[in-house]
């Protein structure tokens, strides 16, 4: 039993690196590639658009909803030790150094990560993509560039939108819900929040931004075997940024609050 047990320890291992190693090659490629010419302009400005713009009513509706209940929550524990004041102290910082970061990019992964491993994919396998070769038309950096570069740019700004909405929720629920006097809950929340944690989540949320439309292109754009291939591939994107995003949060905060 022991032999048969580590050769499929074996072979999981050495697939995890064969994978690792195949997204860190297509990720240092887009790298390169983004610094050189020529820029798709047009294209970055439609992924903007779809990553950014099509994305504010989830994340705006997941932002809101989120403060409501972290300030309903922090109540219920609060009271028991007679620390209601610090509740719009813990909202703001909960919000803009994780909440807000994490899902923002959750939300982002499952609807913007399926679509682009889904186009992507699609012409993959109807051989689109070949066809860019032939007419001179790099089609790595016609099709990955401008949503690596789209990621990393729209992402600080939803998540951004997304703490002012989630600050606004928890707002709501601590004046409207739990009676607390609107200026002093203002006054508490403007004092304690610093500059820090509100970049470290943009740094999170850039970040965020790479790995979901890294992980959404390399999927898409290795994808194969017609239509079921395509849907694995939409998977496989969507759990895959999901993994990275949770992992590299962790990362990222040590770095940055690490004592």
């Amino acid at each position: 039993m022991t032999v048969p047990l580590l050769t499929v320890l074996g072979r999981m291992t050495l697939a995890f690196l064969r994978a690792t190693g195949a997204v860190t090659a297509f990720a240092f490629q887009a790298v390169r590639l983004s610094v050189q010419p020529p820029y798709y302009r047009r294209q970055m400005v439609r992924q903007i658009l779809e990553i950014g713009y099509y994305s504010l009513p989830v994340v705006g509706l997941t932002a809101i909803f989120t403060g409501m209940v972290l300030a309903l929550q922090s109540y219920t524990g609060f009271a028991r030790f007679s620390a209601e004041s610090a509740i719009p102290n813990v909202v703001v910082v909960s919000l803009t150094r994780e909440l807000g970061p994490v899902l923002a990019a959750l939300m982002v992964a499952g609807r913007v990560g399926a679509a682009m491993a889904a186009e992507i994919g699609t012409m993959r396998v109807t051989e689109q993509i070949d066809a860019l070769t032939t007419l001179s038309t790099n089609p790595f950096k016609y099709l990955v560039v401008p949503r690596l570069i789209a990621g990393i740019v729209t992402l600080p700004i939803l998540v951004l939108v997304a703490d002012i909405i989630g600050v606004l929720g928890g707002f709501l629920v601590g004046v409207y819900k739990l009676d607390f006097n609107d200026t002093a809950y203002l006054r508490n929340t403007i004092d304690f929040l610093q500059f820090q944690d509100v970049f470290s989540g943009l740094v999170k949320a850039a970040v965020f931004g790479f790995l979901i439309s890294l992980m959404g292109c390399y999927h898409g754009y290795t994808s194969k075997g017609g239509a079921q291939g395509v849907g694995m591939a939409t998977t496989n994107a969507v759990v895959s940024a999901s993994m990275l995003i949770l992992t590299f949060n962790y990362f990222l905060t040590e770095a940055f609050f690490a004592r």
